[in-house]
């Protein structure tokens, strides 16, 4: 079977002539000896480029392919959660176990830019979809995007977009405003193919009643930040953006919490390469001819997700999600006066500490003994190896198999088969 094409990884294009790199599309036609190609908006503005005004790069996905290294996969992941936030490319690389000279090395080497450069492109670029979709003070947005304060916050916006965020905010256009009659709402922008259903298809299946939903193509979740309860729902926006609304008890790192929303629809990475591999397969060729759009999901948090795989590992289907319904009603927190199901925020490690089936792992999360980090030999040592790789797959690992059955054909790509499988017998 010859392989299909399933679409190609965004590349932006910038021109050496005016300084300013456009994404795919733009209408400027520029010589070609004069245009060198990024993959990443933060490479293209580590070389110097300004983001162009007429195309608006910073309003695309802009994911990494997943060519890239497992390693740099990782570190990606790490950034979105925030990490760098508060510590340097050093607690970057001794978490990953390398030292930050090697991760430098592999990041600029791969994405033509280093970790620092990458988080600090990802605050710009969210704070500037923050003064488009939203009408949040300039102040709130600046806390919003993970900026230390707001000389940084001016001072990262001129020199990546060239103008102030007032003067910014000032050339919003009239369809960038997103309304809204409660709760902050933000475009999750993709790169086409997505299937929206395939994800609300699996999501639903795996749903923790009394903290996630999925109605009507919604999907809806209750979280907890510092202590303090929100909720998030997310569904169908335009072509190439999902919508996401957020019910927060503040602004401030709502970047994180944007991200972490992403990668729990599968945004975060572009599964082209997988998509390739998967499509020359005489088993899986026309599930992706049918489904193009199929990404991997995310999760919204490791431990939640460690202990709906180790429940769902060890009972039936309808026992298992009766047995998280009990768990989330006896150890979670309450927040009231929610619809759709939404009863509660899923406990801790602690609060689990003494429960049935998932006490272990809760009192190894919770004493530090071990970090769920999508590695399967360290998830192992808590559960058992199917729950493992269901956990590696939700947490960002692109070789994990879940099911019954021979796969060694189908890696290095065998999450993505894996949800194919899954979404195929939904």
């Amino acid at each position: 079977m010859g392989v299909i094409s399933v679409g190609c990884v965004t590349t932006y294009s910038a021109v050496r002539t005016t300084g300013i790199y456009c994404r795919p599309g733009c209408g400027a036609k520029p010589l070609a000896e004069n245009v060198s190609t990024f993959e990443l908006p933060a490479a293209a503005e580590a070389a110097g480029y300004r983001a162009c005004l007429r195309c608006r790069p910073y309003r695309v996905a802009g994911t990494v392919a997943d060519e890239a290294p497992e390693l740099v996969c990782r570190a990606v992941q790490l950034i979105i959660t925030g990490l760098l936030d508060e510590s340097g490319e050093e607690a970057l690389g001794e978490r990953l176990g390398v030292s930050a000279r090697h991760l430098r090395r592999m990041f600029n080497e791969h994405l033509g830019v280093t970790p620092d450069q990458f988080a600090r492109s990802r605050r710009a670029h969210f704070a500037r979809r923050l003064l488009d979709d939203t009408d949040l003070s300039i102040a709130d947005i600046a806390f919003a995007s993970g900026f230390g304060s707001l000389r940084q916050f001016n001072r990262a916006m001129r020199e990546i977009f060239r103008a102030s965020p007032r003067e910014l905010r000032d050339r919003r256009r009239r369809g960038d405003r997103l309304a809204a009659d409660g709760g902050l709402v933000l475009r999750l922008p993709f790169t086409p193919p997505y299937d929206w259903e395939a994800m609300c298809a699996f999501l639903r299946s795996r749903a923790i009643p009394g903290v996630e939903s999925v109605e009507g193509g919604v999907y809806r979740r209750t979280i907890s930040l510092d202590g303090e309860p929100g909720v998030l729902e997310v569904g169908q926006g335009g072509d190439d953006h999902l919508i996401l609304r957020a019910h927060l008890p503040y602004w401030e790192g709502v970047m994180h919490v944007v991200d972490r929303a992403a990668c729990l629809v599968g945004l975060d990475c572009e599964p082209v390469r997988a998509r390739e591999h998967l499509a020359a397969d005489p088993e899986f060729g026309p599930l992706v001819a049918a489904r193009p759009g199929v990404r991997v999901p995310g999760a919204w948090g490791p431990f939640e997700v460690a202990v709906s795989a180790v429940v769902r590992d060890q009972l039936p289907p309808e026992d298992a999600t009766d047995a998280l319904h009990k768990l989330v009603e006896v150890y979670g927190v309450p927040v009231p006066g929610l619809a759709h199901g939404l009863t509660h925020a899923f406990p801790g490690p602690a609060a689990l500490a003494d429960a049935e089936l998932v006490g272990p792992l809760a009192r190894e999360v919770a004493d530090g003994n071990i970090v769920l980090d999508g590695e399967v030999k360290t998830l192992a040592r808590v559960m058992r190896k199917r729950a493992a790789e269901e956990v590696a797959l939700r947490l960002g690992a692109r070789d994990a198999w879940p099911l019954p059955g021979a796969s060694e054909r189908l890696r290095p790509w065998r999450s993505l088969a894996a949800v194919y499988q899954l979404v195929n017998e939904l």
